[in-house]
């Protein structure tokens, strides 16, 4: 295939930052045709932002068309794994927005449409392209740092005002966004944890509604988790602070990383801890180890690295850095973390009864408050620089 006629289907913020990044050709291979939004003034925003590229009211329409060989889904959650499942059913290659669903039972819909079809489908879990959380991954999965023994993460830098809460109809309500700071912007993190450490068995969560803003679902979350191997792991993100920490901390029997300020540092014990630990005769022995540092050398690719290699797999076979599967896992620690928080606090063995959770949260979506939409922002705020801002702001924040 000589290039990728893509579509993006939503074009509120970070769908727009998709269609621009694909317009100004930062993927190579990949070529924007066509755009779809249910807003008319979205739409008449693309036309003059996008000359050239066909605009579409309704999504079916586009997928009938003819015009894509593939499709960017940035719709509001709940519709995600809904429309990516027709995009595949029409024959379509699918990159999906995070998180692929708001209910793993939806997502493991489009799982298994997924499975059936021939084309390629990934999801933008864009925060893998992060050379720090690579080499990360690579050290841990690798077992450079042992057996794992704990991971801490406090990623408390996804600030947002009360505005940002305001800016849509869908936002910060369980019948629209479906969730809290979990759903939304910390999929990012809870994807990475499990990328770097593994599944967890069990999570045991406290998720604290309205804290810091005006809204309906949680702004603020702790997870603790339990490993197969007795390994323990917390988990602590919020909305509400600033300036905020991202800090990652992982220890083994063969030492510990810390990832903070864009850099990671590695102490690798030379000797296991369990064995001079059982096999040492002094009670406070000094542990030989070498330390090492890494930092950020090559720019994070973000979005457009995703964009990058969904095109590449269409086109050369490439093998995906974020396949759409991978977005079950992330999505299934957030579902068990509501549902330990709505029965007391439970601990919540993985894997969990969908039913109960998707029981539980119709019912608090039955209840949500209708809202209504702070409207359209202007186009200098939406078009002058928004996706080179969005790019940054999306990206890894120390």
């Amino acid at each position: 295939m000589a290039e990728v006629r893509l579509g993006v289907i939503g074009v509120g913020n970070v769908g727009l930052m998709h269609a621009t990044n694909l317009y100004q050709k930062k993927a190579e291979g990949a070529v924007l045709k066509a755009v779809c939004d249910i807003r008319r003034q979205r739409l008449a925003l693309c036309a003059d932002l996008f000359p050239g590229v066909s605009g579409y009211a309704g999504y079916g329409e586009l997928l009938r068309s003819g015009d894509v060989d593939a499709v960017v889904v940035a719709v509001p959650h709940r519709l995600h794994s809904r429309i990516a499942r027709e995009a595949l059913e029409a024959g379509l290659h699918v990159l999906v927005e995070k998180p692929l669903d708001v209910s793993v039972t939806e997502a493991g819909e489009l799982l298994r449409t997924a499975g059936q079809s021939d084309r390629v489908f990934a999801v933008m879990l864009n925060q893998r392209t992060s050379p720090l959380f690579r080499r990360a991954r690579e050290i841990v999965r690798g077992g450079l740092l042992g057996e794992l023994k704990r991971s801490v993460w406090v990623v408390t830098n996804w600030y947002r005002t009360q505005a940002y809460y305001d800016s849509g109809d869908w936002r910060a309500l369980w019948r629209g966004e479906g969730g809290g700071v979990l759903l939304n912007q910390a999929p990012h993190n809870l994807d990475l944890w499990q990328w770097i450490c593994g599944m967890p068995v069990s999570v045991t969560a406290f998720c604290n509604v309205a804290k810091y803003h005006r809204i309906e679902v949680e702004d603020e979350a702790t997870i603790y988790a339990k490993y197969q191997n007795g390994a323990t792991g917390l988990f602590v993100t919020t909305t509400g602070e600033y300036p905020g920490t991202n800090r990652l901390e992982i220890s083994g029997t063969l030492g510990k990383i810390v990832l903070e300020n864009s850099r990671l540092c590695w102490w690798q014990l030379r000797e296991s801890e369990r064995d001079i630990c059982y096999g040492s005769s002094e009670p406070f022995p000094q542990i030989d180890y070498d330390y090492q540092e890494f930092a950020v050398t090559e720019k994070e690719s973000g979005h457009v690295g995703i964009l990058q290699n969904f095109t590449n797999a269409i086109r050369f076979g490439e093998r995906l850095l974020s396949p759409g599967e991978d977005g079950l896992n992330e999505l299934a620690i957030s579902n068990a973390a509501y549902l330990s928080e709505w029965t007391g606090n439970r601990e919540i063995c993985l894997p969990f009864d969908s039913g109960e959770f998707d029981r539980r949260l119709a019912e608090r979506s039955a209840r949500s408050p209708a809202k209504r939409s702070a409207g359209l922002p202007g186009k200098r705020s939406l078009a002058g620089g928004r996706a080179e801002d969005g790019q940054k702001r999306w990206q890894v924040q120390w």
